[in-house]
């Protein structure tokens, strides 16, 4: 299954491996299990450190097939798979092999402490999809967890290729993980989002220590392109420089293919989100993730504060918390979330195999939706509000060369319809005639663009009717020493490249405002000092 190149790459790291790995095979007669045995037999012969033992008795053994565990010899430490970890599954394969092998794990002193000292026994099923790029983070996160501390099991499911459990589950969105038989969480997630869950003590420890930091020359709200940019920029110039975000990264995270930030050919969303943080941890900042901001209150000293309960100190703030995919709004979308209406065709597009879906929204991305969908189920049906389809003319043909693709357009979409469980169909309105219509489906995918987040921020700043923050030319809002940038702006046309100079942009207004301020104060001083 591995081409020369991939060998070569893997028989590499294999060489950092210091314990031995057995690796037990549960395989039937099916196909699968035949492609997983060539795997992992590829594998074994590219380490003296790997033996391999074949079981055809997967069922009696109380294992799936075709699955396999990979076990340091002679411990209870071990990662199991169902499946064919291939495609972006692959590089959580790589890294088990290797922490399972000894290889040293990068996580924090104390977060790998923290691990150590969960009380209890979990058992954790993490179903995915081999095309879902947020999956491998929940993977990896609940692979190394089990490495730490063998009270932790986990068991990584493709989602694909065990239907029955998929359906007798009702899994509809991935990555799922189940905890003792229970959903413990949807989507994607880090390790310290896990621990956080699990240890209940987390979050007001975290939130005593964010209580203890020293005021920030410049704090930037927000861990997507722009808040990086911004951070960089602020660094550079030897402030003391803070980022507190939700999610580092944002809805980069959530993005397949990038293919037009200038001088980067091609690369995905979270590849450019890992380098986004490397480039920021390269600088004097200080990262505070998996925070969010609930309240922004001017001053002097601006004050963040977080949903933990912490505050945050600031002389100047970049917002820059980015947006969200927006919402239809009807009834039923909210009711089957995750229950059969998605927003991502990559990640959860493998779970709707051979069944009827919709997808809503005609422009770039719901026509690129349409026709990932088409190579996966058995029809899609393509509603846009408008009279015409808002793509780009080469999408538009190839989405119209696809003879399972209906595509209607003047179509507004009324109610999502389920059986309490599960969504069954959809409800329009033909706006041309006034007529109801029902469309009979499994799964509906929503891709009618995005809505910023700034929730928090009413009644604070400034905001244009569609909520999005008002700036000027240099990033400044309504109040005094907190900028804004990118996404979460009303700076036109949502794409990373302007969201990186946006937020560029507002770090360098802040800091002029800084310079400004300081000047101000100094003469303020003066002034005092000869009335005196």
């Amino acid at each position: 299954m591995l081409d020369t190149n991939l060998k070569n790459q893997l028989k590499s790291y294999l060489e950092k491996i210091t314990q031995p790995i057995e690796i037990a095979a549960f395989l039937d007669n099916g196909e699968k299990s035949a492609e997983l045995q060539g795997l992992l037999q590829e594998i074994a012969s590219l380490s003296g450190r790997i033996t391999l033992a074949e079981h055809r008795d997967a069922a009696a053994q109380g294992e799936r097939a075709p699955s396999f565990t990979l076990r340091r010899a002679g411990t209870d430490i071990a990662v199991r798979f169902a499946g064919i970890p291939m495609g972006h599954e692959f590089t959580s394969l790589v890294l088990a092999l290797l922490q399972v092998g000894g290889h040293p794990v990068k996580l924090e002193p104390e977060v790998i402490e923290q691990i150590r000292n969960l009380d209890g026994d979990f058992a954790f099923e993490t179903y995915v999809s081999l095309s879902c790029q947020n999956c491998p983070e929940v993977v990896q996160a609940l692979n190394v967890m089990s490495v730490i501390n063998p009270r932790i099991r986990h068991v990584t499911i493709d989602g694909a290729l065990f239907q029955d459990e998929v359906e007798a589950r009702q899994i509809m969105a991935v990555p799922t993980m189940y905890l003792n038989g229970e959903v413990f969480g949807q989507g994607r997630c880090s390790v310290e989002e896990i621990l956080a869950k699990l240890d209940t003590g987390a979050t007001a420890r975290a939130a005593e220590k964010l209580n203890a930091k020293d005021t920030f020359d410049m704090l930037v709200v927000g861990g997507g392109p722009a808040g990086a940019a911004a951070a960089i920029y602020a660094a550079r110039k030897g402030i003391r420089t803070g980022v507190v975000a939700e999610r580092f990264g944002g809805q980069v995270l959530d993005t397949l293919a990038i293919e037009n930030f200038i001088s980067v050919q091609e690369t995905e969303g979270p590849k450019f989100a890992a380098a986004l943080e490397q480039h920021v941890r390269a600088y004097d900042v200080d990262i505070m993730n998996l925070q969010r901001a609930e309240a922004l209150v001017p001053g002097e000293q601006i004050e963040i504060r977080l949903a933990s309960g912490a505050v945050l100190r600031a002389k100047s703030v970049v917002i820059a918390t980015g947006a969200r995919w927006r919402e239809i709004d009807v009834p039923g979308e909210r009711e089957y979330r995750n229950r059969g209406v998605a927003y991502c065709p990559h990640c959860d597009g493998p779970l709707f195999k051979g069944k009827r879906v919709a997808v809503i929204g005609g422009g770039n991305s719901g026509v690129e939706a349409a026709i990932d969908l088409a190579g996966i189920v058995s029809h899609v049906t393509l509603l846009e509000f408008g009279a015409e389809l808002r793509a780009d003319a080469v999408l538009q043909r190839k989405l119209f060369s696809l003879k399972n693709v209906t595509v209607i357009k003047q179509a507004q979409t009324t109610e999502v319809a389920g059986d309490g469980s599960k969504v069954t169909g959809l409800h329009y309105l033909e706006r041309t005639t006034g007529e109801k219509r029902h469309l009979e489906l499994e799964g509906v995918f929503v891709q009618i663009g995005l809505v910023p987040n700034t929730e928090w921020l009413k009644g604070t700043v400034a905001l244009s009717k569609h909520g999005e923050i008002e700036v000027d030319a240099k990033g400044q809002t309504s109040v005094p020493g907190v900028f804004a940038a990118g996404d979460v702006t009303t700076v036109p046309f949502k794409q990373i490249v302007i969201a990186v100079g946006e937020g560029a942009k507002a770090s360098l207004g802040a800091f002029e405002h800084l310079i400004r301020s300081s000047v101000e104060r100094e003469q303020d001083a003066q002034q005092l000092a000869e009335v005196e």
